[in-house]
Formats: C-alpha cells, structure tokens, sequence
C-alpha cells in the first residue's frame, strides 16, 4: 500500500498512527533507528535533558524516557517553527483510502475546548494517559502536558484545567510599533544610510499584575557602523523594560545591502560636497 506524506501526517496527527509514523521516518532518513539518532540530537539541541529516545513512535521501550518539561519544549518547537502542523492536529474527522477508513482525533478537546490547536495524545502501559494541549486564545498560545493520568478522562480534565488557569493569570503586551522602518548612519558605504527594521514583532506575556503603560523602551545600536552591510545583519537591538524589571529584546537589523565605498566613490562624494 501507498500513502502520500499527507495522508501520513494526518493518520499520525489525527489518530496515533505508529505503522505511518515508522514508514515516515523510513522514508526520511533510509531505516528507523537512523531517524532516532536525528530525534535525539534534535531533543539535545532543544535542551530536552530528560528525553531519550528509543523508537519514533512513543511505545513502551528500555530506556526510552521523556518528562513533562521536555514534551513542552518539543511542543513550543513544533508550533513555532512549523505552525501549519495545527491543520492536521485540529482535525476532528476526517477519512483515508477514498472513505473507506475513518479518523477520529484521539484529543477529545478539540471538540470540548474552546480555542484547542491540538496537540498530541499518548498512552502506553507504562507511561499510561498523557497529553500536550494547546489552544490559541487573545492571540496567546499556551501548551499544557499532562503525564501518568490514570484514564483519560483525567486526562483532558487537567490540561482543561490547565489551560484555564493560564488564560486566568496571562496577558500579553505586543508592540504595535515595532515593525517601523528607519534609517541610521553608516560609515564607508556607497550610501551614507541604510535602512533598519526590529527582526520581529515584540510580544511578552505576564503572569503577574503588570501595567503595560509603564512600558519603557531603549533602542541601542552597535557603536561601529561601517560597510559593507548585508541585508538582514544584526546592527542593534531595542530592549524592553517595565520599571527596573528587563522584559526581553528583539534584534534591529538591515533592510538592504550596502557595499563599501570605492577609491573613485569617495573621490566622487567629496567633490559633490564641495561643488554644491
């Protein structure tokens, strides 16, 4: 039988599929326990310290362990740098092989909880009913793992619970602004200014009372600018405070290349300066 890569995600994401998950890592890396290696060094490039993985599929095995911490961090990896995996892992039902097999998502919240992207359930003999939950509420994404539940029931009642409480306790405070385009100076170049942008949008979330109108910024750029500059270096940074508390940076960098100025281009500058 043959499955498209598509049909696989979603058989893994919707239903646990673990024959598609093995074929998958087949088809990726040559054999199984080839793809392992890949997941481990994965897992200790993410700082997940209390993962080791056996198979690719999460069953029962010798040595093959993870913790609540580390299936977060797996999680926030997921959903951050591949957010398309929510068209799979928000699926209700669906079917496979022109109808005749039907998918139903093994994550119950999907349909009891408002806002749930997802994200995968597991269970096995030893490590019993687990979940990492996700939802998207006020533009706030939350992940929720829960471990060793004795049913699954309790399962999706504490990560409901879970979820709740973060969205009790959580508020985000976005930059509006830091998507703003200026231009700074640049020495050696063609041209006497580049333009600049900040890398991102700035987003932090408290989990204490905070007053957001007391949001204070510092803009801080290298000391020396000087050609040639690529398009998207880094040429400062603009930092974020609420009174004497650092709420976080985001990087300022170039929206164009400057080359550096030329013998004949500086001769040239000067003698424009001059003239007019």
């Amino acid at each position: 039988e043959t499955l498209t890569v598509e049909e696989m995600l979603k058989a893994i994401c919707v239903v646990s599929a673990n024959d598609c998950a093995v074929a998958m890592a087949e088809y990726i890396s040559g054999s199984e326990e080839a793809f392992v290696i890949l997941m481990n060094e994965k897992a200790k490039a993410l700082g997940m310290n209390d993962t080791t993985f056996k198979n690719c599929h999460g069953l029962d095995e010798d040595e093959h362990l993870t913790s609540a911490h580390d299936i977060a961090l797996m999680s926030r990896e997921l959903l951050t740098k591949h957010p398309n995996i929510t068209k799979y892992t928000t699926i209700w039902m669906d079917t496979l092989r022109d109808g005749k097999s039907q998918l139903v998502n093994t994550n119950k919240l999907i349909r009891t909880y408002k806002g749930a992207t997802g994200l995968k359930t597991g269970s096995t003999s030893k490590a019993k009913y687990c979940v990492a939950a996700t939802a998207k509420k006020d533009n706030i994404d939350l992940i929720a793992v829960v471990m060793a539940a004795p049913d699954y029931k309790v399962r999706f009642k504490e990560a409901e619970s879970l979820l709740k409480y973060g969205y009790s306790i959580c508020k985000l405070y976005k930059d509006e602004n830091s998507d703003l385009t200026k231009y700074i100076k640049v020495k050696g170049g063609i041209s006497e200014k580049v333009r600049v942008m900040p890398k991102e949008v700035f987003n932090y979330v408290s989990t204490t009372e905070e007053n957001f109108d007391n949001v204070k910024k510092n803009i801080v750029f290298n000391k020396k600018m000087v050609a040639p500059l690529k398009k998207g270096d880094t040429v400062g940074k603009i930092e974020y405070y609420i009174g004497d508390k650092h709420m976080g940076d985001i990087e300022i960098i170039t929206c164009e290349n400057i080359e550096k100025a030329s013998y004949l281009n500086t001769l040239k500058k000067v003698f424009m300066k001059y003239l007019l």
